[in-house]
């Protein structure tokens, strides 16, 4: 995609959506990070659904290992792969207190260190909670990057470096919403709405939904 078209796609997407925000609903930054690992596999409204009265209840690492693995199990049994998802939250609250002072970093290889963290949780969180122009390729943002031709590759990896080499300074900072929004309730995996979607003259996917 030419330089010139990469910046119409962002201002579309842009127009569409001014003020992208996650569908995760957290109270502070370590909820967010256990609320993007709860996440993966899952939809944003089932972890929401399932941390409700967590949050409530637990808004620290100290209060999370407190609570213990159990009952956290108890909490979070709706989501897939808890039980593996909840001993990690255990871990990582752990050693966020030993290692960080309790403190959620803002650095992505001492994100990365901490279990049940991976490049993509790491990124959401820094992008959200620290305002760092970072881009999490998960399977929506892989999809459009290569369906549209913005940023394809083969892998995650390669999709991530040529996204934020292409992005344009002033959409940086959101382009990770927008472009997992429009993945979501857009260029969908099974049947894409392409008649209604702002980027449609841009997109190079050749089998487009027309009516």
């Amino acid at each position: 995609m030419k330089k010139a078209d990469v910046h119409e796609f962002y201002s579309r997407l842009a127009e569409g959506r001014p003020n992208p925000t996650s569908d995760l609903v957290w109270t502070n930054t370590y909820t967010l990070l256990v609320a993007v690992v709860l996440s993966a596999q899952a939809t944003d409204v089932g972890v929401n659904k399932a941390t409700k009265a967590l949050f409530q209840r637990v808004d620290t690492p100290e209060k999370m290992v407190a609570l213990g693995e159990t009952k956290l199990k108890d909490h979070v049994k709706t989501i897939g792969l808890y039980n593996a998802k909840a001993k990690n939250v255990i871990a990582l609250s752990h050693l966020l207190i030993s290692r960080h002072g309790s403190v959620v970093p803002n650095d992505q290889k001492a994100l990365e260190a901490l279990p049940g963290v991976g490049r993509k949780t790491a990124n959401v969180v820094r992008n959200i909670a620290f305002q760092q122009p970072t881009i999490a390729v998960d399977t929506h943002i892989f999809r459009v990057s290569n369906r549209t031709g913005l940023a394809p590759g083969k892998n995650v990896v390669i999709v991530e470096n040529k996204l934020l080499k292409v992005t344009p300074k002033e959409f940086a900072l959101h382009a990770h919403h927008w472009l997992i929004l429009h993945g979501r309730y857009t260029c969908k995996a099974r049947k894409p709405d392409c008649p209604h979607c702002g980027v449609i003259h841009l997109c190079r996917y050749k089998a487009k939904t027309v009516v």
